[in-house]
């Protein structure tokens, strides 16, 4: 694939990934609109490795403590907040795991993965945030992740799973109307990222695995590399403006995308 190719498709994947705009949504925009061939699922493989090493990098210290409370969690043990998110990111990626794997094996992610469906939840899932943005209460930060709240939040996720949602956008749009302030919702819901992409990943690597091809394998590594740079920049900058902004940019932005999404889709 030409390196231009890689370039966009790595700089979609990072910046969307974090950002509650939808990463798989542009990605099959992408095809859908420009007419660039389809990058295919290494490729989708290599970017979304790219972003979660980038995350893990972001926030190091709360994924160290995750990773020391696994083993604890293992002993029976849940006497650290480590052990304790462990436990609550467990619950909280089930449910996407088994929508996901009902809709793999069923073949309707295939069928979702239209323009229209895309604009109609780019559309729809956006204005959802924008009011539980501005009605959510700020009582919670991430410390107070209990399991009842990460079994809700993970419910929302699997939501994700329909093109165009946005998975940081719907467990944000979660957290926020859960009472967690903008900062704490946009922590957790990063946080589930992580085994949800390593879900993922897993997943689609089985089947990449078996088409051995060098040449892909080449691609998806400078695809992994750039992915990982622009999510990078993408969580700073995302944590930095949300010190004084709302998600509301996002909101205006998802809106946009989506009615002139509609208005191509039905014209």
């Amino acid at each position: 694939m030409a390196l231009t190719h890689l370039l966009i498709l790595a700089l979609i994947q990072g910046v969307t990934e974090f950002l509650p705009i939808s990463s798989s949504g542009h990605l099959i925009l992408l095809p859908n609109l420009t007419g660039m061939a389809d990058q295919g699922q290494a490729l989708d493989v290599a970017v979304h490795v790219g972003t979660l090493l980038a995350v893990i990098l972001y926030f190091w210290s709360d994924v160290k403590g995750v990773t020391a409370g696994i083993g604890r969690l293992a002993r029976g043990r849940i006497d650290t907040q480590g052990a304790f998110w462990a436990l609550c990111l467990i619950i909280a990626t089930i449910p996407v795991v088994l929508v996901g794997l009902a809709l793999k094996l069923s073949g309707l992610n295939d069928l979702l993965r239209s323009t229209a469906v895309i604009g109609w939840t780019m559309l729809l899932f956006g204005l959802v945030l924008y009011w539980a943005d501005q009605t959510g209460p700020t009582t919670k930060r991430a410390e107070n992740w209990s399991l009842k709240d990460a079994t809700i939040m993970g419910l929302w996720q699997a939501l994700a799973l329909i093109p165009g949602t946005s998975r940081s956008g719907i467990t944000i749009t979660a957290g926020r109307q859960l009472g967690y302030d903008r900062e704490s919702a946009a922590r957790l819901s990063m946080l589930m990222s992580i085994p949800t992409i390593l879900a993922s990943g897993a997943l689609l690597s089985i089947e990449v695995a078996q088409e051995a091809d060098m040449s892909i394998v080449r691609d998806a590594g400078i695809a992994a590399v750039f992915a990982f740079l622009a999510a990078l920049a993408a969580l700073k900058l995302m944590f930095k403006l949300l010190q004084s902004v709302s998600f509301t940019p996002y909101v205006i932005y998802r809106v946009i995308l989506g009615v002139i999404l509609l208005v191509i889709a039905y014209t």
